[in-house]
């Protein structure tokens, strides 16, 4: 049996073709797995500077009053000891701590160390972000994902704490968010990634909080409950985006004005409609007269999630949470009182304050 010119000719290119793109799985599999390495590293470079700076806060503890140094000692190691789902926030309570203090009651040399530890913290947590952000840019591409070439690994994750500003002189001045992302309630950003989404904590009257209940349309047997808001469209301003996902979701339309915030700022990837995603969420509260919500909005992809409403008080929110059922920001009950208070206070008005991380 002889084969044909042609036969041969596609064979030889069937096995090009297959040999090109063993070529790439392998090497981007190798890639894959030096940027997994380079996060881990990385993130060990992190958790030893934070714990650096958690001996420094511990010495500055034996110098200052009795009261403030054990709460200073408590935090220091409640943040080094923390696992890595809950170290954001240890280390989070451990930096407004340390925003209260006097530094110049401090011995020169303690300020001094302050300083040289929290320009490790960011120099390492910096380090760290870039090199998630790189591993994620990779791991979750399509044909990464559809031909598993990241394993089993588990996704890395971002670190974001809070951060002092410090002056040239080194005198820690004051406390901001990483990445202060809105200087003020009157100057809300223009995102222009895709997946940075604005959301509302909306209450009615009574301090209820509405909330959605939805499932992924990739799995529909995962189920969760999360409040209102989505995807920033390119170009578009973040509180005219929290409204236009307010009207969407619920049929409420408001004046931008009305919003407060943003608040709050929540950094999360997990997987949803067969996509990883990395997203940055931005928290407005508004409380407004309770209402009915309506569906009518509803984009596709929403409506493919069977979307359904529900406004909790205080104790229906800890049933929720009791059940088990996922619940997006996790931190919402914790915060529920002061989201009742930032409610009350009128936009022109509203402290000048930093976005404040939450989980």
């Amino acid at each position: 049996m002889t084969l044909s010119a042609l036969t041969v000719f596609v064979l030889a290119l069937i096995a090009a073709v297959v040999l090109l793109l063993g070529l790439w799985a392998y090497g981007t599999a190798n890639r894959l797995d030096r940027l997994h390495v380079r996060s881990n590293l990385s993130w060990h470079a992190l958790d030893a500077a934070l714990a650096r700076r958690a001996v420094v806060v511990r010495s500055i503890a034996a110098s200052t009053s009795a009261s403030d140094g054990r709460r200073l000692s408590v935090l220091a190691d409640r943040a080094e000891r923390a696992d890595r789902a809950h170290r954001e926030t240890a280390e989070n309570e451990l930096s407004v701590a340390l925003a209260g203090l006097d530094v110049e009651r401090l011995r020169p040399q303690l300020v001094a160390e302050l300083a040289d530890a929290e320009a490790r913290v960011l120099i390492a947590r910096r380090f760290h972000n870039d090199a998630v952000r790189d591993t994620l840019a990779l791991r979750t591409r399509r044909p990464v994902r559809w031909l598993h070439l990241g394993g089993t690994a588990p996704l890395p994750t971002y670190f974001e704490i809070a951060e002092r500003e410090v002056d040239k002189g080194g005198t820690v001045e004051r406390y901001e968010t990483v990445e202060n992302v809105g200087a003020g309630p009157s100057q809300s950003p223009t995102p222009d990634r895709a997946r940075t989404s604005a959301r509302v904590v909306l209450l009615d009257d009574t301090g209820r909080v509405l909330l959605l209940r939805g499932h992924d349309p990739a799995r529909p047997e995962v189920c969760f409950w999360f409040t209102v808001g989505g995807a920033v469209e390119p170009g578009e301003d973040l509180r005219v985006a929290a409204v236009r996902e307010l009207a969407e979701e619920t049929g409420h339309v408001v004046a931008a004005e009305q919003l407060v915030g943003p608040v709050w700022r929540r950094v999360a990837v997990f997987p949803f409609n067969g996509e990883v995603l990395h997203s940055e969420e931005l928290f407005f509260v508004l409380q407004t007269p309770g209402f009915e919500p309506g569906s009518e909005g509803f984009t596709e992809l929403e409506h493919r999630m069977g979307l359904e409403f529900r406004w909790f008080d205080t104790e229906g929110l800890s049933e929720l949470v009791a059940s088990g059922e996922p619940l997006y920001p996790q931190d919402l009950p914790q915060l529920l009182d002061e989201a009742r208070r930032i409610a009350g206070t009128h936009e022109e008005t509203a402290p000048n304050t930093p976005l404040r991380a939450i989980r």
